[in-house]
């Protein structure tokens, strides 16, 4: 036997998690993702832009949930483009659509369980992860409450267990904090820095300060283009004191959109 060398025994490593050149995404007949350039590797990245810029879209996309239509788009080391088969990407993603269906009568524990199970992750291991990402979202109390009966921001609470118990190594978000009190938005922060240490999360959001408080890299998007790619701190030195908004990172949003517009 010989034998057997470090390089050949370390894990395989993925340059990129998420990589997408030249994406081209339908929602219906419009094309809302145009020509998109982005890399995302472990870390928080949030992503902004105006109504209509792409944002939902794109969260589909890398969800596996619509086809690209041109471009490409890897995942987790694989590219997605024309497989049938996604299963084994699928099982390394976590989702949080900004409406996302249940049935009424289940409770919290029952929804979580039921969205572990459809994951395929392994049968033994279920119970343990559905009450870890229950405890870790706050919902101790309700595990087992049956979802109708939860508030608004119990329920956004609920699916943000679900799209975690997997623990997936890339998770996103789209508008998860609608519905939270300002309490369980700065808990939710917590969460959203604790997640970025081993996974790549991606949050869309409209809440400029939650994005420049939890996350690594800002993304904004506008017209189903990357106009920007950098840290809070980036996007805070892009603005000025003549620019909309009520903070600096605010200002520099406005900022980098009127000057978009103004090229446009």
């Amino acid at each position: 036997m010989r034998p057997v060398s470090a390089a050949e025994t370390a894990p395989t490593l993925v340059p990129w998690l998420v990589r997408a050149e030249s994406l081209r995404v339908r929602a219906g007949k419009h094309l809302a993702v145009d020509g998109l350039d982005l890399t995302l590797d472990t870390g928080v990245h949030g992503l902004l832009g105006p109504n209509g810029a792409g944002k939902t879209t794109l969260m589909r996309a890398l969800a596996t949930v619509v086809k690209p239509a041109g471009g490409t788009l890897t995942l987790l080391g694989a590219s997605v483009d024309g497989r049938a088969d996604l299963r084994e990407v699928r099982r390394g993603l976590g989702y949080l659509p900004q409406q996302f269906g249940f049935y009424p009568r289940f409770t919290v524990r029952e929804f979580v369980e039921y969205m572990a199970w459809l994951k395929e992750m392994p049968k033994a291991a279920i119970p343990d992860a559905v009450q870890r990402s229950i405890d870790r979202v706050g919902l101790t109390a309700k595990a087992d409450a049956k979802m109708k009966t939860l508030s608004g921001g119990m329920l956004r609470r609920a699916g943000i267990a679900q799209a975690i118990v997997n623990e997936p190594q890339l998770l996103l978000l789209d508008e998860p904090t609608v519905g939270l009190d300002p309490e369980q938005r700065l808990d939710f922060r917590d969460l959203l820095r604790d997640l970025g240490r081993d996974s790549c999360v991606l949050v869309s959001t409209h809440l400029v300060e939650d994005v420049v408080a939890a996350c690594t890299d800002v993304i904004l998007m506008n017209e189903g283009r990357l106009l920007f790619q950098g840290s809070p701190d980036d996007l805070v030195a892009r603005g000025g004191p003549n620019d909309a908004g009520d903070s600096p990172a605010e200002r520099g949003y406005s900022a980098l959109l009127r000057q978009h517009r103004s090229n446009a």
